[in-house]
């Protein structure tokens, strides 16, 4: 059973910066591709980036592209994703999830195919 806790949400002014992250605990954090994901209020969740689970491949939404960098650490067991020039748009609550793979370089951005989710954290964007 894998848990991810969320961390690194808040208040910032449009045009500002945030760096979330996600620890995981009680799996291989290696073994897992990694994703994360929000919900805006009155939406349904939506994808945002995901990594393999080396690290080598990324995949974003297009609101992502060019703004936000995801990354994770496995000596640390953290995934983080690097958001700048954040707009109202922006704001939600923003969910890492993991799935166990067994290919490398798997990328994983539907939803319904992550197992393990964590809590949330909330992002709110100021105009």
């Amino acid at each position: 059973q894998v848990q991810l806790i969320e961390s690194g949400g808040g208040l910032v002014q449009a045009g500002g910066s945030l760096r979330l992250s996600c620890v995981a605990s009680g799996g291989i954090f290696s073994m897992y591709a990694m994703g994360w994901f929000r919900r805006a209020p009155g939406k349904e969740r939506e994808f945002v980036a995901a990594i393999s689970r080396s690290g080598g491949a990324t995949i974003y939404s297009d609101p992502a592209k060019g703004r936000f960098t995801i990354s994770r650490d496995n000596a640390k067991n953290t995934v983080y994703l690097q958001m700048n020039t954040l707009t109202p748009e922006d704001t939600a609550v923003y969910y890492c999830a993991a799935r166990w793979s067994n290919i490398a370089s798997d990328l994983v951005f539907k939803e319904n195919d992550y197992r393990y989710w964590g809590q949330g954290t909330q992002v709110s964007v100021s105009s």
